[in-house]
């Protein structure tokens, strides 16, 4: 009898969530490096469960395929059982970790949105997806690393936003090719995502300063969630800022670039990976780190995300604005 046939899920092989973060997330296969063993190990098979989503949407043969994969998913995770192996870790980490089912719910309800027509309208609606497929994991990896105090959550999720806006300003050219336009119209304008694909030069100057206002956007949330990093045990905090450093390169690269996103996919090369990493270390070993008590968050970076999950401090929170 197959592991299918008999309803028990397949054990997921070891090293199995170490390979695909090898292979697909090379900028946080170096940070987590950084991480203590439980916490890399922990994060490692997060980044396996959302990762898989991903390709339950990118790689379906049809939308309606795609859909039916991740509503399964859904469906299991609000059973909190699953034959499929990955779904199966992942719950399993939910259940280690306390992982809270509507912030689970809210990625799965992002990732499903790319198979919808992605034609992004303005900035509200661009962040509200980047809390859904980015957000959404700051605050599943402040359960990894054991951060309970709500005041954290909203550093996290500003720190998922800002690398999301960076994947979008890098991969416009790869995103329009699966027919979606991230890119707000109230910034570009209605542009049809296949326009987008190898851009004209008449469309240059609005792309480029479209990339400029986006990314100086993610400029503001990587602060934000670098804050927050306070909140984190200490053998944790080197390998999150190194990660967050590492995506804001990509960001302050593609701006040196003159934000020319149609030309060729901007990576940090390994030189660059290691002076980011020692100036991490540098700045986490000699700190001193804030008083998480002291530390602020501009209310204005959630205007857009009321009523989502982990957005709204607790009412009687000593620093609450």
């Amino acid at each position: 009898m197959s592991t299918a046939q008999s309803g028990r899920p397949a054990p997921v092989m070891p090293g199995a969530a170490d390979a695909v973060l090898a292979s697909r997330g090379r900028s946080f296969h170096w940070a987590r490096r950084w991480l203590g063993p439980t916490h890399a190990a922990n994060a490692t098979r997060l980044y396996a469960f959302c990762r898989y989503l991903d390709d339950l949407a990118d790689d379906a043969p049809s939308a309606g395929h795609g859909r039916i994969a991740l509503d399964a998913v859904r469906d299991a995770v609000i059973a909190r059982r699953a034959i499929d192996p990955v779904v199966a870790d992942g719950l399993a980490l939910m259940q280690e970790c306390r992982i809270d089912l509507a912030v689970m719910l809210e990625l799965i309800r992002g990732v499903r949105s790319d198979l919808e027509p992605v034609r992004m309208a303005d900035e509200t609606e661009l962040l509200r997806y980047c809390y859904r497929v980015a957000g959404t994991v700051g605050l599943m990896m402040c359960s990894v690393l054991g951060v309970n105090d709500p005041t954290a959550f909203r550093h996290a999720i500003d720190l998922g936003i800002g690398m999301q806006l960076t994947n979008i300003c890098r991969d416009v050219s790869e995103d329009a090719a699966m027919g979606r336009r991230y890119l707000p119209a109230s910034l570009l304008g209605d542009i049809a995502p296949e326009a987008l694909v190898a851009p004209v030069a008449r469309l240059h100057p609005r792309l480029r300063s479209t990339l400029a206002a986006l990314l100086s956007d993610a400029e503001r949330y990587y602060a934000s969630g670098e804050q927050g990093l306070a909140y984190l045990p200490a053998n944790a905090r080197l390998g999150v800022l190194v990660a967050a450093r590492l995506y804001r390169q990509i960001g302050r690269a593609l701006a040196r670039r003159h934000y020319a996103c149609w030309e060729e996919r901007t990576v940090v090369s390994r030189g660059a990976k290691i002076a980011v990493t020692g100036r991490a270390l540098w700045q986490t070993a000699t700190g001193p780190w804030p008083d998480p008590r002291s530390v602020r968050h501009d209310p204005m970076l959630h205007a857009a995300l009321a009523g989502l999950p982990g957005t709204a401090l607790p009412a009687l929170a000593p620093h609450a604005a």
